[in-house]
C-alpha cells in the first residue's frame, strides 16, 4: 500500500512538472535585434488571441539573478501570475517578459555588491543602459500594433527589475497607465517626471537584506512630495523574495488594469 502511495505522489509531480512545461511555453520565444545587439524576449498573448482587437500590455522585468542569454530565466518570477487560468480569463493582456544580458542592468546604476544591503549609485543622466535602450525600442515597435491599446501600457519589474520600473517612469512618463515596483530602488531626483501621471504601486520586505527596504520608503516619500498618491505595502515578515506575498495579493491585477491613461 505504501509503494502505491508513494507511486502516485511520484506520478502527480511529475504531471505537474510536465503541466508547468506546457504552460511556460505558452510564452512565445522572441528575439529584438539591432545592429550586433539582441535582446531575448517571451511574449504571452491572451487566450484566443485576435489581431482585430487590443489589449493591454504589460512589461515585467525580471531581477538580477535571472540575467543571461537563455531566454528562460526571466520566467523564474512572475509568469506563474499570468499563466493562472482565473487571471488570463479575468484580465486578457500581452505580456513580455525580455531578458537582460548577465554584464548589464535595466537601470542606470553602480551596484557594489560587497556589503549587504548592496550599495546603489543611480546615474540618471548618463542615459540609459543598453537593455534599457533596447527595452525602449522593443516598447516603441509594440506600440505600433493596431492590437496594442495604447492608454493600458503597464511596467512591473523585481529587484534590478523594481530598479528599472521607476527609471522606465522617469524616462517614458507618458507611456504607462500604472507600475508595480517590488522590492526596487531608484533615484528620488526624477520622481516629479512621472508622480501626477503614473499610479505606483511599491512592495517590500521589512526584513530585506538584498535591496535595503528604506529604498522603497526614500521613492514613495518622494512621489508623497510631490502630491502624488501611491501605495506601499511593507510585509514585515518577508526578506527580499517578497515578490511571492506580492503576487498573492488578490487586488494586485484588479488594481494594475484598473488604471488607464487619460480615463475620466
Amino acid at each position: 500500500m505504501k509503494n502505491k502511495h508513494f507511486l502516485f505522489l511520484f506520478l502527480l509531480i511529475i504531471c505537474n512538472t510536465i503541466t508547468s512545461a506546457q504552460d511556460v511555453n505558452l510564452f512565445e520565444k522572441k528575439e529584438l535585434i539591432i545592429a550586433k545587439d539582441t535582446l531575448r524576449y517571451r511574449i504571452l498573448y491572451p487566450e484566443n488571441f485576435d489581431v482585430e482587437k487590443t489589449y493591454p500590455l504589460v512589461l515585467f522585468l525580471h531581477g538580477a539573478g535571472e540575467r543571461g542569454n537563455d531566454n528562460e530565466k526571466q520566467l523564474t518570477h512572475g509568469s506563474a501570475l499570468f499563466l493562472d487560468q482565473n487571471n488570463r480569463t479575468k484580465f486578457p493582456a500581452i505580456v513580455i517578459m525580455p531578458q537582460c544580458e548577465i554584464d548589464d542592468y535595466w537601470a542606470q546604476v553602480e551596484v557594489d555588491r560587497s556589503k549587504y544591503p548592496v550599495q546603489l549609485d543611480f546615474q540618471f543622466k548618463k542615459g540609459p543602459t543598453k537593455a534599457m535602450e533596447m527595452v525602449l525600442q522593443l516598447l516603441k515597435n509594440y506600440q505600433k500594433e493596431s492590437f496594442v491599446n495604447k492608454n493600458q501600457t503597464y511596467a512591473m519589474g523585481l529587484s534590478m527589475g523594481g530598479m528599472g520600473t521607476y527609471e522606465l517612469l522617469a524616462r517614458q512618463p507618458d507611456r504607462f497607465a500604472a507600475a508595480i515596483a517590488i522590492c526596487g530602488a531608484g533615484d528620488p531626483k526624477y520622481v516629479a517626471n512621472y508622480a501626477k501621471k503614473i499610479p505606483v504601486w511599491a512592495f517590500h520586505g521589512a526584513k530585506d537584506n538584498v535591496v535595503d527596504p528604506l529604498r522603497s520608503m526614500e521613492m514613495v516619500t518622494a512621489l508623497l512630495n510631490e502630491e502624488a498618491f501611491p501605495r506601499l505595502t511593507l510585509y514585515d515578515f518577508a526578506n527580499h523574495n517578497s515578490w511571492d506575498s506580492a503576487f498573492a495579493e488578490p487586488e494586485l491585477l484588479p488594481w494594475l488594469f484598473s488604471n488607464a491613461i487619460n480615463q475620466e
